[in-house]
């Protein structure tokens, strides 16, 4: 199972790349201290752990899937807005680089149970 999980954080990686390329491919308006804050953006949602972990592990999902990202970086590409674009941008690149350091997206258990494996745990 471990081979799995490397190539899941591999794969991590890539995505948090090729997001980044594709932001800066973007005409965004955003200053590098506002692309940062969105970057870390989708953290917060951690906050939603304070309403139990059933809850919580649903809202933290909802905003580190993959999709959300692909989905902004669309949007704005059919609508023609570019700030939208690189939002989803940087959105998907986040999702990626928490991958990449080993950080999956949560079970209902508990915040450190993630389908990477469990956090903390050596290996």
């Amino acid at each position: 199972m471990k081979d799995v999980i490397v190539w899941q954080r591999v794969e991590g990686g890539l995505v948090f790349v090729a997001a980044l390329v594709l932001y800066a491919q973007v005409e965004s308006v955003l200053p590098w201290w506002g692309a940062l804050l969105v970057f870390f953006a989708p953290d917060l949602s951690f906050f939603a752990y304070g309403a139990g972990a059933r809850f919580g592990s649903w809202i933290y999902n909802l905003v580190h899937v993959y999709a959300l990202g692909v989905g902004l970086m669309a949007l704005g590409a059919l609508l023609g807005l570019p700030l939208l674009a690189a939002l989803g941008a940087l959105w998907l690149a986040h999702s990626g680089f928490d991958r990449m350091l080993g950080y999956g997206l949560k079970a209902q258990t508990s915040f450190k149970d993630t389908h990477l494996g469990r956090l903390g745990k050596a290996g």
